[in-house]
């Protein structure tokens, strides 16, 4: 079948006529005004020859004349890839001669380099692609234009936004005339433009039946001729939105924060990983009192923080509490939040704020005596605090007998997540504290940047010692360096589990590391131990370091010499200018030397039970894969533990569910920006704070580790393959402890999101490299080889021309 009028094309045939005319069908049967035409389908573009005579044909039914000729690809205006402007559209041909070659002109710009690029772009394979062709009269437009059913720019679903201009709407969609800009609520239109109000009002209405009736929001095309008649020419998924927050009884509006960011986690969470990550969190939030909204927005864990905005007292603390914990973005977005009328303040404690004064008596005795024992007895405090996680690795194992599914997910679901761990948590707030203080006492007298230079070099911190312990595995493998630079890592990591690679250590690191990963807080991914690759990557790094000053063991050394010089300058200083202040200020200073270390021993004990859980449920998985529910072991990881429980005992076969959502995670992994903050419409709120200008080749963040630096960017996305040359400038998203090998080559560190107390620039900081945290766009802006100078004092990323 080569040919189909548009008006036969239906949901479900997009192997036969491609995305845009099932639209196109799909518009015709509700009943809108579509210009007739037809689909030359892809049975013909497979058979790689034109079928002039029925095109031609067709093509007479139509009356001839100018007609629209417009690609339409298999993997064209899907929900995920709208391929807008990325194959031909060919208005205004005429006669039989044109339309051939219009149809394989259409045709070839399937492998344009820019149709290329946005397949590999979205993961979508070049061999399963076709090309069908749709054919239409041509509208001779007063006016068109675009419309999006929600707001683009801010991600907000009760706005739609218009696009128009006198004439053909390419000209719109190509950028080449200033169109007139419309952002329509439904209630009031603007008497301006080329659209008067009803014109708007009858746009909006569209918008809402089409929306309606795809449910989800809509990128149209559209045309007003000559009549004064309204043409659809296309309407498709909008695929750059955000996913909209989970419905709730709650009074609207409501803000939500994403609380991934400050682990250095930016990427989707697995189904299985989100379940375990909001019960572990609202369990800690739990042991302090505190009863916490946590929902999965697009696969990121995200804080209702609408009570406490909207409380009296919370909100003034708020801002505060943003700066130390969250960062400058979230600092910037609750700032304008207490400014909309939409958030302020209520009368009384609001509905759905919990904090339980019983709770926080009980915690308050052992919180205070922790913090006290830890800044009275270092040393001693530190020991127990290992001894306690070497303990909790051995807890974590499952103990003998449990064997079936049913068991195995009886042992997971007993374990809680609220369980006290006073020896590691007091001892990791005291850490904390002993060096957010200091550089309060010293103003006027220290500068921040040399605080910073005390706090470097940190001994105790089991994120160093790994990074530290993998570059001696290293310098032990140089006999075998031209194997492990020139393999890809992927090709290493397999000859080592199937046990035909040369042995250089690795699994004495593994045994200690190998519950590690990127992303690792999410049950779902692999650790180290399961898949080495980012860890040979990482190896073959290492091995590119030739200079022996450039060293990491010497740098972090270092570090930690600059760190004590800097500490007895500071004391002395202090102690001539105010002498009650300078003791107490040396007293904090030497305790955070010992003490701020330990950050990041909480996170590395609790990944003990997580690897258990993880292999537990890869068990049960294997099981659910022999029985025929599952496709394989680790599509466990894409259910519940409520639905992993229903195959178990009901025999739920979950393999379509899980194909379903494994596709959303997918695209999700390829988004490059993930709101900070949005509201209960979609509102990205960032998008709603006016940007700083800067129009001098400098970008703008926040200074997390002090120093300079210059050097060729290196714009990572994936640590697990990355290829770090020595001296260049780190540059990504954001960054968690398993990309903290990365730095030991890296001469700084440029990220788009965090907080300075965040494992990244603490990780930096102890290397003594200079970091910048909070770059807008930055893996957008900086490109890879581009010379730039980083200034972590006054947090600054300048770009070489």
């Amino acid at each position: 079948m080569n040919v189909l009028a548009l008006s036969e094309t239906a949901a479900g045939m997009t192997d036969l006529v491609g995305g845009k005319a099932t639209g196109l069908g799909e518009l015709i049967r509700m009943g809108e005004r579509v210009p007739d035409g037809f689909c030359l389908t892809t049975a013909a573009h497979r058979a790689g020859v034109v079928p002039e005579a029925e095109v031609v044909a067709a093509y007479q039914r139509l009356g001839g004349g100018p007609v629209a000729v417009r690609s339409s690809a298999t993997a064209e205006d899907l929900p995920y890839a709208s391929f807008a402007g990325q194959q031909d559209t060919l208005l205004g041909v005429d006669g039989p001669e044109e339309l051939v070659d219009a149809v394989r002109r259409c045709w070839n710009s399937l492998h344009t380099e820019r149709a290329v690029a946005y397949r590999e772009a979205n993961d979508i394979d070049h061999a399963t692609v076709r090309m069908a062709v749709v054919v239409q009269r041509m509208v001779d437009p007063v006016v068109a234009g675009v419309m999006f059913t929600a707001n683009p720019i801010t991600g907000c679903r009760t706005e739609m936004v218009v696009d128009a201009a006198p004439g053909l709407g390419s000209a719109v969609v190509d950028g080449t005339v200033v169109a007139d800009h419309y952002v329509l609520d439904g209630d009031r239109y603007d008497e301006r433009g080329c659209l008067a109000p009803d014109r708007l009002a009858e746009l909006w209405q569209v918008g809402q039946r089409l929306q309606d009736h795809f449910g989800s929001p809509q990128d149209v095309e559209w045309a007003i001729d000559h009549d004064g008649t309204l043409w659809l020419l296309q309407s498709r998924p909008i695929t750059t939105l955000f996913p909209l927050p989970p419905s709730t009884d709650q009074p609207l509006p409501r803000i939500y924060l994403e609380f991934g960011h400050v682990q250095g986690m930016l990427a989707p969470a697995t189904p299985m990983g989100m379940s375990t990550l909001k019960a572990m969190l609202a369990g800690m939030l739990a042991s302090f009192g505190i009863k916490a909204d946590i929902v999965d927005i697009g696969g990121r864990l995200y804080g209702d923080l609408t009570d406490l905005v909207r409380g009296r007292s919370t909100r003034k603390r708020l801002v505060k509490l943003m700066a130390v914990d969250f960062g400058p973005r979230a600092q910037a977005v609750v700032e304008h939040i207490l400014t909309d009328p939409r958030f302020a303040p209520l009368p009384g404690n609001p509905a759905g704020m919990n904090v339980s004064l019983g709770a926080t008596l009980r915690t308050a005795p052992r919180a205070v005596a922790g913090i006290l024992g830890a800044l009275a007895r270092p040393e001693a405090t530190r020991i127990r605090m290992f001894r306690e996680i070497e303990g909790l690795k051995q807890r974590s194992v499952a103990p003998a007998g449990v064997d079936t599914a049913a068991e195995r997910l009886d042992f997971i679901e007993a374990q809680d997540p609220s369980t006290r761990y006073d020896a590691i948590i007091w001892p990791i707030v005291a850490g904390i504290l002993v060096a957010a203080v200091p550089p309060e006492l010293l103003k006027g007298i220290a500068s921040k940047a040399e605080v910073n230079t005390v706090l470097g070099g940190m001994p105790y911190n089991v994120t160093i010692e790994m990074d530290l312990a993998l570059w001696r595995l290293a310098e032990r493998a140089t006999e075998h360096r031209e194997l492990l630079l020139k393999t890809p890592p992927n090709e290493l990591a397999t000859a080592y589990l199937a046990g035909t690679l040369v042995d250089i250590g690795l699994a004495g690191f593994l045994d200690a590391y190998g519950h590690r990963a990127a992303a690792e807080v999410d049950i779902g991914v692999p650790r180290w131990a399961e898949d080495p690759t980012p860890v040979f990557a990482m190896i073959a790094n290492y091995l590119r370091v030739t200079d022996p000053e450039q060293a990491p063991d010497r740098r972090f050394a270092r570090a930690g010499a600059e760190a004590e010089e800097k500490l007895a300058e500071l004391v002395q200083r202090a102690r001539r200018r105010r002498p009650v202040r300078g003791r107490l200020a040396g007293f904090l200073l030497r305790r955070a030397r010992v003490l701020t270390g330990l950050r990041e021993a909480g996170k590395f004990a609790g990944l003990y039970p997580l690897r258990e859980t993880r292999r537990q449920l890869l068990l049960v998985g294997a099981e659910l894969a022999g029985q025929g529910l599952l496709e394989r072991a680790d599509d466990i990881m894409f259910l519940t533990l409520a639905e992993a429980r229903a195959a178990v005992e009901q025999r739920v076969d979950h393999r379509a569910m899980v194909a379903d959502r494994r596709a959303v995670h997918r695209r999700e992994l390829r988004r490059r920006r993930v709101p900070v903050s949005v509201l209960s419409d979609g509102t990205d709120v960032e998008t709603l704070i006016p940007a700083p200008s800067s129009g001098d080749g400098t970008l703008r963040g926040v200074g997390a580790a002090s120093g300079t630096a210059t050097g060729p960017a290196r714009v990572v996305h994936d640590p697990a393959t990355a290829h770090i040359e020595p001296g260049e400038i780190l540059v990504a998203a954001t960054t968690d402890p398993g990309w903290t090998p990365l730095f030991l080559t890296a001469a700084g560190l440029v990220t788009e999101t965090g907080a300075a107390m965040a494992h990244g620039p603490t990780v930096a900081r102890e290397y003594g490299i200079p970091a910048v945290i909070c770059v807008p766009d930055a893996t957008e802006k900086i490109r890879t080889g581009q010379l730039v100078t980083i200034d972590g004092a006054a947090g600054t990323v300048t770009l070489a021309e």
